[in-house]
């Protein structure tokens, strides 16, 4: 007899390989996959401004940058007005004695008109951000030694934006952010009334003096004789250099603020290394141990 071993419920049939399917192309979903990540590019977790979770501090940082880099282009542009008013006096000084090339007259209003809309667009963006940072560097501030500002957003925008307020309200609420951050870093005491260090007043003075001179060039401008207008050209170009030194020194001033407000990163501080030592005093030397070796 044979004895033949199967498992239980008979012999299995051995399936023949599967052929591998013909690619048809990607899969098609009828409706959108609710897995993965949303339908959105990446973005910087302070680009959404409605978050309630943001720091204070990192909005304050990333409007600083923003902020810096406008005025920084608006300075740029600036100096390129002024000296395109500047080329304007010139011709029509020449202009005097003889005729003037027509390329040169074309290229001299090219570049007035166009560097004038530029500035004017920009120094509306400057604004609005310097704005925002002031806002956002305010309230960094005042969570940071645990007070409220006496002054509410709303009355710091009215005062930039409406004429005559705009001469003492931006001055007045850069000093009162200056004595908060100065403060928070325990150079001041609190409850000492606000007075704007020499940095704040000179930023003071310039914005003062940049306002009054555009009112003045502006109505200016509605003069019509000859000497008037070739007055009126040097003053947009005085007028255009005073915004240059103006965007610098707000640049300057959000740095300065922006550098006691916000801690200092450790990744960023140099790293300094001692080569010499000079005028010390020799340290001291230590005693013979009795039993040591001669």
């Amino acid at each position: 007899m044979e004895w033949i071993a199967t498992p239980p419920g008979g012999p299995r049939r051995i399936r023949p390989p599967r052929r591998p399917r013909r690619y048809t192309g990607p899969p098609a979903y009828p409706a959108v996959p609710r897995w993965g990540f949303p339908p959105l590019a990446w973005r910087w977790p302070l680009a959404l401004p409605t978050r309630p979770q943001a720091d204070p501090m990192m909005r304050a940082e990333s409007a600083a940058a923003t902020a810096t880099a406008t005025l920084w282009i608006t300075a740029g542009v600036a100096v390129l007005a002024t000296f395109a008013e500047g080329w304007r006096y010139v011709l029509l000084l020449i202009s005097r004695t003889q005729a003037l090339p027509r390329t040169s007259l074309a290229v001299s209003d090219a570049l007035v008109g166009t560097t004038g809309l530029i500035l004017w667009l920009l120094g509306v963006l400057c604004g609005l951000f310097v704005v925002l940072w002031g806002l956002r560097a305010r309230a960094a501030a005042a969570e940071r030694i645990g007070v409220h500002n006496v002054r509410p957003d709303w009355q710091v925008v009215v005062g930039v934006l409406v004429p005559g307020l705009n001469l003492f309200v931006p001055g007045s609420a850069l000093a009162e952010l200056e004595h908060s951050v100065l403060v928070a870093e325990g150079a001041r005491k609190r409850g000492v009334r606000p007075f704007p260090t020499l940095r704040v007043r000179l930023w003071w003075a310039v914005w003062v003096a940049t306002l009054l001179l555009g009112w003045f060039a502006f109505l200016w401008g509605f003069r019509g004789s000859v000497q008037a207008l070739a007055d009126g050209v040097v003053l947009h170009a005085l007028n255009n250099a005073l915004v240059a030194v103006l965007a610098v020194l707000t640049a300057g001033l959000i740095k300065y603020l922006m550098r006691l407000l916000a801690p200092l990163d450790s990744t960023e501080l140099k790293h300094f290394r001692v080569r010499d030592v000079r005028a010390a005093p020799l340290p001291p030397k230590p005693e013979r141990p009795s039993n040591a070796p001669r």
